[in-house]
């Protein structure tokens, strides 16, 4: 990325508004969305109720909202908002906006983590998160592995590494997958393409708190993270060790990574595209732009699951084939647009 792009286009406090409507709107129609339907006093009263009572106090539609369709939207925005910050991470890691997990082995160690659990039919709510995180551990230190031995951490080298080690994952996923009963191999296959359904309030405390420390932690580093676009030798006279906080960052994306793919499943084109439409739109200084894709990826995955659950009614559309669908083409409008601009 040339240094002369980072001046903001946007006044980030705009942006900032626009993602807090997107979001908020998209959150409170999603708990909308549905056959038991509350007015908002009812819907505050009821969480409230359920968060500090309990479920005894509450009617049959209260519960309903309660306890499946407020976490399931929660859930969507939580997910959606980690997969954006782990998609910023590693964009700026790599001197890249088109890397995501997928590219650097993340997206499928943990699919193979989790699917190796649900076959064995380990898939409780400990084991699988457990299993995603080891596998997207592994993939991503086997890709570190990979390119710290060919010679350090380059941007180069982490992607042809990081594509090597996906496709051998996503290899011995499908040959897990192959040697599946009926059963598992239903629950793997859906859930390798994505849902947020079945979420429960249990589901949002420790990825909530994960993700707000994620964030936390990339603003403290936003400045080295900016450094880092000029190039190593640039940022190692200006006092950043960029080995060390590569290392350090892909820990960080590490857990990130599992943890979103042991809750939704995997879900693609969020890392990708919104980090990329949110620098267009600001710049890429990491001090607003994490925060930022946090915001617009919660909005995002939320306003995809509502399309998962009304496209197709009764039934639920996968969510991944719903983001791949609204984001291969805004991508693609935003690659075109990207490379006129490059060219005019």
């Amino acid at each position: 990325m040339r240094p002369g792009s980072l001046q903001r286009r946007l006044p980030v406090g705009a942006v900032t508004a626009l993602g807090v409507v997107l979001t908020v709107a998209g959150i409170l129609f999603a708990i909308t969305v549905g056959p038991a339907r509350l007015s908002d006093g009812e819907l505050l009263r009821a969480v409230w109720t359920r968060l500090t009572v309990g479920l005894d106090p509450l009617g049959l539609s209260e519960r309903l909202v309660t306890e499946t369709r407020v976490p399931r939207v929660l859930l969507a925005a939580v997910v959606g908002a980690t997969l954006a910050v782990v998609g910023c991470v590693l964009q700026a890691l790599v001197r890249n906006p088109l890397a995501d997990p997928s590219i650097l082995g993340g997206t499928a160690g943990a699919s193979l983590g989790a699917v190796i659990v649900i076959v064995l039919g380990a898939d409780s709510l400990v084991g699988l998160p457990v299993g995603a995180f080891l596998g997207a551990a592994g993939g991503f230190g086997i890709t570190f592995a990979l390119a710290w031995r060919a010679g350090g951490l380059s941007p180069l080298r982490l992607v042809l590494a990081g594509v090597a080690v996906s496709y051998l994952l996503a290899a011995l996923t499908s040959l897990v997958i192959a040697r599946a009963d009926d059963r598992a191999l239903r629950s793997a296959l859906f859930w390798q393409l994505g849902s947020v359904a079945g979420a429960g309030w249990d589901d949002l405390w420790w990825p909530t708190l994960a993700m707000l420390v994620g964030v936390l932690v990339l603003v403290a580093r936003a400045r080295r993270l900016d450094v880092l676009e000029y190039g190593d030798l640039t940022a190692s006279a200006l006092g950043v060790r960029p080995q060390l906080l590569r290392a350090e960052l892909f820990v960080l994306t590490s857990v990130l990574t599992g943890i979103a793919v042991a809750l939704a499943g995997g879900i693609g084109f969020v890392a990708l595209v919104v980090p990329h439409a949110v620098r267009l739109l600001t710049g890429p200084r990491h001090a607003s732009l994490v925060p930022l894709s946090a915001l617009f990826g919660a909005g995002f995955l939320v306003w995809a699951d509502v399309a998962a659950r009304t496209f197709a009614r009764p039934s639920d559309l996968p969510l991944g084939v719903v983001t791949a669908l609204v984001g291969a083409p805004v991508f693609a409008l935003l690659v075109s647009g990207r490379l006129h601009d490059a060219r005019a």
